[in-house]
């Protein structure tokens, strides 16, 4: 079971990294400092959205397993 989990976990991990990078590909440097256009802030919408929301859902996850894989077989 504990191999299991860390399967699951090393995969999550790769999936988190893959979203991010996707993510952070979007966005330009002149965004880090306030550019794109005086914009302040950004609504994020379609597959922007989705996968900002399936990055919080794998973070949750990997954080979920991380806890039982130490309170159970630590």
């Amino acid at each position: 079971m504990k191999t299991a989990l860390q399967i699951v976990q090393i995969i999550i991990s790769v999936a988190l990294i893959v979203l991010i990078i996707l993510q952070a590909k979007g966005s330009g440097l002149g965004s880090l400092f306030g550019g794109e256009g005086g914009a302040i802030t950004k609504t994020r919408r379609g597959l922007e959205k989705t996968l900002f929301q399936l990055t919080i859902g794998l973070a949750v996850a990997f954080l979920t397993i991380a806890i039982v894989t130490v309170a159970f077989f630590g």
